[in-house]
């Protein structure tokens, strides 16, 4: 490694390597095919920057940020490597730049968009500059599970293959899962040298509160760190914005930043963010990967992330250069109840929903964890660790208590109804809430109705985000949000092991401040709701059409409140026609019901609400009866579906009004049966 070393001192200005730069430089040296995860911060892009300049040809680097592409060029051209980008970010100059040092062959490493890829021409040009090493940034964007999922980095795979040569894989941020679906992706699922170096970053401090006032919080937070570089991070633009300016009130030197901006406001912000000292950027994660400002002091999250992984890359942002940093995170039931219906509207298949729950189950138990919050973390990744003595649990441990009583008293309800409701139905039969489903169901004679009155509704809400932190239970993607008891659950319900649950949380939702949100509909209905609303929309895009033409909000509230399990009720629901019934019916039913609709036939379909339709349904049956006479020995008869729904519409009186009906051979077998089946009807 001596050629690296020198390498390392005369070009990059370090004396030595990062703790596991050395070994995955010699392995990229060697020609091996590599994949490395290193935390965020650890110095990835040296990994592949260093063996450029020690082999022939052109190193290639497939990343997903214009800014993070522009920044690492514009640094290896200030160190004296001969290195450009083909983005569409780039100046006319830029372009005629990487092309007239390529075709000098003085290109060494040449920065490019996954996009890029698809062009038809990219792969020739690749392969007349000599192209010797695929270096792939940010790798964890091939995984389709992951929190980052790029359609194009699917491309690299074919991509190293056509053109014959090694590929390096680099990220911060891959689970076991993860990084089992780079190297099939990647290396078509061969050896390659794989390097594990941690993902712990003790220099930054965790720490996360509950939601309160969470305006206030941040202000608060922000004012104590005031001429610090930090970033915001928000679920919408809006928040984006408003917070932006509250700080900007406050005193503090704030921007916005999100998806919504045109290109060069975004530009201009990334610049400022890059350029000043003590700037607060408050985002969307569209300010994502990329940011490599070295001394970002701190990172607040206004709202809970939507996995861990994203937390854990988004926290990553900060102490880039070892020095130390701060993190806070808020979450809320407000939180949740948000990440939950994105996955749950999402057009993903049902597995990958429940990969995506999970990984939000993860970070609620990182949130309600009752020690060490770094263990946590840590061990999402399959690393073990020691107290670490840098978060907010280890300064200050939380009050607990025994939780076993009401966790046993939640299960038993859930249980009991049948592992079929969500969180607001429940806590109705814990706190003796007679509501009209809970009558119309009968819970309210069940052992567990009201034996849970010494929590508030509040309270309880609190309790069951801690059983979910713990993995005691977990929301069902197929039955639309409802708690399944998990088998960690067992020994708790079977009164062989206790649990600890934390008090400040539960006291702090009991005391909560700020405007109630009015909920469409009730929290065991909200995931019913948006599915329903997610097939509208696939319709609606398939359709080309807006979405209120399928059915509007207020139909699909009324369907997901009263969860109709026939097309006769579904024809009750307000807003639903018989043409909308006969077209959609069946569908948004398979939704309801989470079972393939029995075909129906459009003869019945048309009766569907009406009393005709009961009436068909019994004339049906009467007519399977007697299908071979009353003996069971005559040839087979029947009437068509038509002359059945006819008979039900004309309900005729009489064995001559039926004979005129029916015809004289089928009212013989058939009418007096019928008659009797229309006179029950009245």
């Amino acid at each position: 490694m001596s050629d690296a070393t020198g390498l390392l001192s005369t070009v990059f200005g370090f004396d030595q390597f990062r703790p596991g730069q050395a070994e995955i430089v010699d392995a990229v040296v060697q020609g091996r095919n590599t994949l490395a995860i290193m935390p965020t911060g650890g110095g990835k892009s040296l990994c592949f920057q260093l063996p450029a300049l020690m082999r022939d040809g052109v190193t290639v680097v497939i990343s997903p940020l214009i800014a993070l592409m522009r920044d690492q060029v514009r640094a290896l051209q200030e160190a004296g490597v001969e290195a450009g980008a083909l983005t569409s970010g780039n100046t006319e100059e830029e372009t005629e730049y990487v092309y007239a040092a390529a075709n000098d062959g003085r290109l060494k490493i040449l920065y490019m968009a996954p996009e890029r890829l698809a062009s038809s021409g990219t792969q020739a040009f690749l392969q007349r500059i000599n192209t010797t090493l695929i270096a792939v940034d940010e790798a964890h964007c091939v995984s389709q599970w992951g929190h980052d999922f790029r359609p194009d980095y699917l491309r690299l795979g074919d991509l190293r293959r056509s053109l014959n040569v090694q590929l390096a894989a680099f990220t911060a941020t891959a689970d076991e899962e993860t990084r089992a679906e780079i190297i099939t992706r990647l290396f078509d699922g061969s050896d390659p040298a794989v390097f594990l170096h941690g993902f712990d970053r003790p220099n930054i401090h965790l720490r996360f509160e509950s939601k309160d006032s969470p305006r206030r919080q941040i202000l608060e937070f922000a004012a104590a760190r005031k001429g610090q570089s930090g970033i915001v991070y928000c679920a919408t633009r809006k928040k984006t914005e408003s917070l932006s300016a509250a700080l900007n009130e406050a005193g503090h030197s704030a921007c916005h930043y999100h998806g919504g901006m045109e290109a060069p406001d975004r530009r201009h912000v990334e610049s400022r963010f890059q350029r000043e000292d003590g700037l607060i950027v408050v985002a969307t994660v569209a300010f994502g990967m990329g940011v490599d400002k070295p001394d970002i002091r701190w990172v607040a999250h206004a709202d809970l992330p939507k996995s861990i992984e994203s937390y854990y890359q988004e926290i990553g942002r900060a102490g880039r250069d070892g020095a130390p940093a701060e993190t806070l995170t808020l979450y809320g039931p407000d939180d949740i109840r948000l990440r939950r219906t994105q996955i749950d509207e999402g057009l993903a298949p049902p597995d990958r929903r429940a990969a995506d729950h999970a990984r939000l189950n993860a970070l609620l138990g990182l949130a309600e964890a009752l020690g060490c919050r770094r263990q946590k973390l840590l061990a999402f990744f399959g690393e073990e660790s020691e107290p670490c003595g840098n978060c907010d649990q280890c300064e200050t441990p939380p009050e607990t208590f025994d939780g076993t009583t009401a966790v046993r008293m939640a299960l038993s309800a859930i249980l009991r109804t049948g592992e079929y409701f969500g969180a607001g139905h429940l806590i109705d039969i814990l706190i003796g809430n007679k509501t009209d489903k809970v009558q119309q169901r009968g819970h309210d004679t069940l052992p567990t109705f009201g034996v849970g009155k010494e929590y508030s509704r509040n309270e309880w809400q609190a309790i069951f985000r801690q059983m979910m932190g713990f993995d005691l239970i977990r929301p069902d993607a197929e039955r639309f949000g409802a708690f399944r008891m998990t088998e960690n659950a067992r020994p708790i319900l079977r009164d062989e092991q206790k649990i600890e649950l934390r008090r400040d949380t539960i006291r702090r939702a009991k005391t909560s401040r700020g405007p109630v949100v009015k909920a469409l509909v009730s929290d065991e209905d909200a995931p019913l709701l948006s599915a329903l609303k997610a097939k509208r929309r696939a319709l609606a895009e398939e359709a080309r059409a807006p979405a209120y033409i399928i059915f509007n909000d207020r139909t699909l509230i009324e369907m997901a409140q009263t969860r109709p399990q026939t097309l006769d009720e579904m024809a009750h629901i307000g807003g639903v026609g018989a043409k909308k019934l006969e077209k959609y019916g069946e569908t948004f039913l398979q939704i309801i019901t989470g079972e393939a609709a029995v075909a129906t036939h459009p003869q019945r379909r048309k009766l569907a609400g009406r009393d005709a339709g009961a009436l068909y349904d019994r004339l049906l049956e009467v007519q399977g009866m007697l299908a071979r006479g009353p003996d069971g020995l005559d040839k087979p008869m029947s009437c068509s579906a038509s002359l059945l729904a006819k008979v039900a519409g004309a309900k005729p009186s009489d064995q001559s009004a039926m004979e005129r009906l029916l015809g004289a051979r089928k009212a013989e077998r058939f009418g007096a049966a019928f008659l009797d089946v229309l006179s029950e009807g009245e």
